[in-house]
C-alpha cells in the first residue's frame, strides 16, 4: 500500500474530491440521569446513538445529501461515563468507496464542572451508504486524506473494508453450503 489515496481515486466524473476536514465534526452533549443504566452509568445504547448522530452528520456532509447506516463495526467502551460527564463525539470520514463511507468516532468525555483533560471513552467504525430520495444508492465524492494521521487511518479503512467483505463471502458460502446439503437455518 502506498502512504496516500491512489491518484485515481481523488476524483469521480463530475463529483470533485473532498478532503477529511471539509466534513470532521464534533457533537459535544453532558450526561443526565435520564441517560443511566441500571448500574448507574450512562447506558452504552446512549452513547452509541451521540455516535450514530454525528457519523450520520459526517457522512451527510461529505456525500451532500442523505446516507444510512450500513453497519457499526468495533464499537468499543474504554471507560465508563458517569452523570455530569462532557461527553464529545468526534467524526470523521476515513475512507470512501464508489457509494459507502467509512467513518471513524471517537468518544471523549470530561467532568462538566472541571477542566481537566477530557479521556478518550470509546471508539467506533461505522460504513454509511449515501442514498437518493428513492433510497438508491449514489455515488459520493472520493474522500482526499491530507495528514500523514489521514493517510494511516485510510489504508487501516482498507484494511477493514477488505475484512468485512471477506467475513460476508465466508459466511454467505457456508450458508450455500449448508443450504444445498439440506439445512435449513
Amino acid at each position: 500500500m502506498t502512504d496516500q489515496a491512489p491518484a485515481a481515486a481523488t476524483e469521480r466524473p463530475g463529483i470533485p474530491g473532498k478532503s477529511i476536514a471539509a466534513s470532521r465534526t464534533t457533537l459535544s452533549h453532558i450526561m443526565t440521569h435520564g441517560d443511566t443504566n441500571l448500574l448507574g452509568t450512562v447506558h452504552g445504547g446512549v452513547i452509541m446513538k451521540l455516535v450514530d448522530d454525528a457519523a450520520g452528520a459526517v457522512a451527510g456532509r461529505h456525500s451532500g445529501g442523505p446516507a444510512v447506516t450500513a453497519s457499526m463495526d468495533e464499537m468499543a467502551f474504554l471507560e465508563p461515563v458517569r452523570v455530569g460527564d462532557l461527553v464529545h463525539v468526534k467524526a470523521q470520514v476515513n475512507w470512501t468507496g464508489r457509494t459507502s463511507m467509512e467513518v471513524g468516532v471517537r468518544v471523549l468525555a470530561e467532568r462538566w464542572n472541571e477542566s481537566t483533560p477530557a479521556t478518550q471513552v470509546g471508539s467506533a467504525y461505522l460504513v454509511f451508504a449515501a442514498v437518493d430520495a428513492d433510497g438508491k444508492p449514489r455515488q459520493v465524492p472520493q474522500v482526499i486524506p491530507e495528514t500523514e494521521q489521514d493517510k494511516r487511518r485510510y489504508q487501516e479503512a482498507q484494511i477493514r473494508r477488505t475484512h468485512r467483505l471477506a467475513r460476508r463471502r465466508a459466511i454467505m458460502e457456508l450458508r450455500a453450503k449448508r443450504a444445498a446439503e439440506g439445512f435449513e437455518d
